[in-house]
């Protein structure tokens, strides 16, 4: 508890403070990257708290807990010993300090970076879209926290504000501290987002203009059909399929165990009508009660915000869970992102069709 107390206090120190005094306060050791275990693949607990079995099966012994946040190296994922009839996936991932069961686990890597010195121009100001490379990032906020967002609420609960791996954000300012350590500033919404974080510039891959170039540009026919029974998604070039993944589709049932319909993926065929590199996502018609920044790779294609999009928040793609939204590991909602129409420039990261009229993909939610 003091731990949580000692950061509540600096973080709120820091939103009173200006921007020209940023780079000279010894609090700044909070955005020193964090010491994580040494290995080639990594796992971040991204529920609450997790078991440690010694076996992959539910119904071994516990050997321990790791809680939210924790990173443990991934040594492998496995099929679990024996099904578990209460969970649709069946994967565990096995660690040093035993086995946690796999959808609980973000699959990550620790890959610093090394900072640039400037950003390029775009047709708002300088700046840059980047991507989160190491399993967290702590952050700090440049001013007060706005009114009723996912900031506020962690502050008010003492917990530390960080950005994860694969979120994706655009960099609009370059600062040196007086060790020489280079922090970005990140804006959440690049689109008109209020609440302004710094965070150690190690933590993020510059995104490169070539990265969104179109997949198969030429290509005639393309569509996309989700399969809601089976909780796959797949990409048609005519009638070739060209790419499949398991997703994430909305949830048939809430924490109690009942029927619910309010967060169900809409079922018929539909006309991706926007994209965003990143996408700050709240509430909606499609669910309530979160707010999750830097969703990179958002195409929608249904009313009420309902899209496919990167996920970082959950591994547990094959099983319905979301809000409504289409849940994809990000390197799939990347892929479908840059091939999928109409395409996204670089600059200024988004489109909307109801205004270019350009031509979209369909995507057909099927059910049965």
């Amino acid at each position: 508890m003091r731990r949580d107390k000692i950061a509540r206090r600096d973080f709120l120190k820091l939103a009173s403070l200006s921007l020209g005094s940023i780079a000279l306060r010894p609090w700044l050791r909070l955005l020193e990257l964090p010491d994580f275990p040494v290995a080639e693949r990594l796992g971040r607990v991204c529920v609450g708290m997790v078991e440690l079995k010694a076996s992959p099966d539910l119904d071994s012994q516990t050997v321990g807990v790791q809680y939210e946040d924790a990173v443990l190296p991934w040594i492998r994922e496995i099929v679990g010993q024996k099904p578990a009839y209460i969970f649709s996936n069946q994967h565990w991932v096995e660690t040093p300090e035993g086995f946690i069961y796999g959808p609980y686990v973000q699959p990550v890597y620790n890959e610093p970076n090394q900072p640039v010195d400037n950003l390029p121009n775009s047709s708002l100001e300088p700046g840059m879209w980047a991507e989160v490379t190491i399993p967290y990032v702590e952050a700090v906020l440049e001013n007060k926290p706005s009114s009723n967002s996912w900031v506020k609420f962690k502050l008010e609960d003492g917990l530390p504000l960080r950005l994860y791996y694969k979120q994706v954000f655009w960099v609009d300012r370059i600062k040196t501290d007086n060790q020489g350590r280079k922090v970005y500033r990140i804006n959440p919404n690049y689109y008109g987002g209020v609440d302004v974080l710094w965070a150690a510039a190690e933590a993020f891959r510059p995104i490169k203009g070539e990265e969104l170039e179109p997949l198969n540009p030429d290509a005639a026919n393309k569509r996309i059909e989700v399969d809601v029974n089976h909780q796959a998604l797949s990409c048609f070039e005519g009638r070739s399929e060209v790419y499949f993944c398991r997703v994430s589709t909305g949830a048939k049932y809430d924490m109690y165990g009942n029927v619910v319909d309010k967060w169900e993926t809409p079922a018929g065929l539909h006309s991706m009508t926007r994209k965003y590199i990143s996408l700050q996502m709240s509430g909606g018609t499609t669910g309530a009660g979160y707010d999750l920044p830097g969703i990179g790779w958002s195409s929608i294609f249904a009313t009420g915000g309902v899209a496919i999009h990167s996920t970082f928040w959950h591994n547990n793609y094959g099983d319905p869970v979301s809000h409504g939204c289409v849940n994809c590991r990000p390197e799939d909602a990347k892929w479908i992102f840059r091939w999928s129409l109409p395409s996204v420039a670089y600059d200024p990261g988004m489109v909307d069709v109801t205004v270019t009229g350009e031509d979209s993909t369909k995507v057909q939610v099927v059910e049965g």
